[in-house]
């Protein structure tokens, strides 16, 4: 029997969860799943690269309600990987589909970039990001405080409250603590270079990585290294994070439960995610929907 849906990559044996479920339920669900994946899957334009079955077992149990609390979703991948686009499409088609049927703190978004430490002193030293970046590595784990990202995290699904850090991407390197209030929601979801490293894997039920060709993600970078003002360091610094992305991110597309394409049309992904969205209409709301 085989265990994951993919197409090119290793089959991997499936994890169990043990809850008191209502079997019927999960059952159905997890059939219906099966079958919205496999489709996809196997379509010629599809959005994924492999799916883990035990994946579609966990998100059976979240969706037919046997696990009860929230969940939390990773997405990793390379710079220009397209992981943002994915997340922030994720998260745009979730909440309209919470607005439409009345659904409380549907999805928070927790942005591992926002975790960089402040080094807004060393860029002032430097005269500029451009020189700072050139004798700085933001390209390594170590450039930001997963730890407290992770704690924050945790602190989010136990049903707190959380105020986040706020990191400035405009070229100053400053962080602001404490100024993003957070509150408990159903999903929590963060994406970033390194969402899936050791120091803070762990805190996702679900684990995604975007892959891309070296082509499109060293276009699409260069575009955005323009934006930044990066001058003539964006050579030295789109060398640096490649070199580094071996080391530190390309490892963890193997802790990965979904490999997604960095290169597929957003429609398409738009697409997929109504798709469970109505499982979960089906499911959950229909005694809402007037026949």
């Amino acid at each position: 029997m085989q265990n994951t849906i993919t197409k090119n990559y290793t089959v991997i044996k499936q994890n169990s969860f043990k809850h008191s479920v209502d079997s019927s339920l999960l059952n159905y669900v997890e059939l219906r799943l099966n079958k919205i994946f496999s489709d996809e899957v196997n379509s010629s334009d599809s959005i994924f690269l492999k799916v883990k079955q035990s994946a579609i077992h966990k998100m059976a149990l979240f969706l037919s309600g046997s696990i009860k609390r929230s969940c939390s979703i990773g997405i990793a991948g390379e710079t220009a990987s397209g992981k943002s686009t994915i997340a922030y499409d994720i998260i745009n088609t979730i909440q309209a589909f919470s607005e439409e049927y009345c659904i409380k703190n549907a999805i928070t978004r927790i942005n591992t970039d926002d975790y960089y430490f402040d080094r807004s002193d060393m860029v002032k030293a430097a005269g500029s990001f451009a020189e700072f970046a050139k004798h700085y590595d933001l390209d390594v784990p170590e450039a930001l405080e997963l730890e407290l990202m992770k704690k924050h995290i945790k602190s989010l699904l136990f049903g707190n409250t959380v105020y986040l850090p706020e990191y400035d991407m405009s070229g100053t390197a400053i962080r602001r603590d404490n100024v993003k209030l957070a509150v408990p929601s159903k999903i929590i979801i963060s994406e970033g270079l390194f969402t899936l490293t050791d120091k803070v894997v762990d805190a996702f039920d679900f684990k995604i990585y975007v892959d891309v060709s070296s082509d499109i993600q060293k276009e699409r970078f260069y575009k955005r290294a323009a934006e930044r003002d990066l001058g003539d360091s964006a050579d030295e610094v789109y060398t640096n994070a490649s070199n580094k992305a071996k080391t530190h991110i390309h490892p963890t597309a193997q802790s990965a439960d979904i490999i997604l394409s960095g290169e597929a049309d957003r429609a398409a992904y738009r697409k997929f995610i109504n798709k469970i969205l109505c499982l979960v209409q089906e499911v959950h709301f229909k005694e809402l929907v007037v026949s």
